[in-house]
């Protein structure tokens, strides 16, 4: 539903579910939700900002020039140089393509890929997003990297935040 058709209250909280979830969005959505969900996050902020102007920074100004003092053009001018920082930050690749000093995926076994990559982090640990993270690099779907746990005998265990290859795991990457 349009920002604009949503009560008082839907519109707070929606709001407040948006931000709640941003985190979450960042570190596991798709490149498609991240948009998505930046999209509908401004979509329902700029809707509060024009319902309640006095409740936020913006609305500060008591004079003829507005948010927080500024004239209109500032006000445009700061709000196209977010649109540009935000364009220009979906643009970049701040990811690599592969691990650091680990051999792109050689479309074998991707199972072995992903392990090397824990193989080749120091005490072949790897925080659980950057496991993730490299086996979504890889091409292993989350039902298959939750395998990996599951097998017998498992080739990754968790320990706390950090999930680590176990010596089956490296028993694999040795044999492929």
């Amino acid at each position: 539903m349009p920002a604009q058709e949503l009560s008082d209250e839907e519109l707070e909280r929606l709001g407040t579910y948006t931000h709640a979830t941003r985190t979450w969005v960042l570190l596991h959505g798709t490149a498609e939700q991240f948009r998505h969900h930046t999209e509908r996050m401004l979509e329902l902020e700029q809707e509060y900002i024009r319902r309640h102007p006095k409740r936020t920074w913006q609305g500060v100004g008591d004079d003829a020039l507005g948010s927080a003092g500024l004239d209109e053009a500032s006000q445009l001018r700061l709000a196209l140089n977010g649109v540009v920082r935000q364009l220009e930050a979906l643009l970049s690749s701040p990811v690599p393509e592969t691990g650091a000093g680990v051999a792109a995926p050689t479309g074998g076994d991707r199972r072995a890929d992903l392990l090397r990559r824990f193989a080749a982090a120091p005490g072949g640990r790897l925080h659980k997003l950057e496991a993730h993270q490299a086996a979504r690099e890889v091409g292993l779907t989350a039902a298959e990297l939750a395998g990996l746990y599951k097998t017998d005998p498992p080739l990754l265990m968790a320990e706390g935040e950090m999930r680590l290859v176990t010596e089956a795991g490296i028993g694999l990457v040795q044999q492929a």
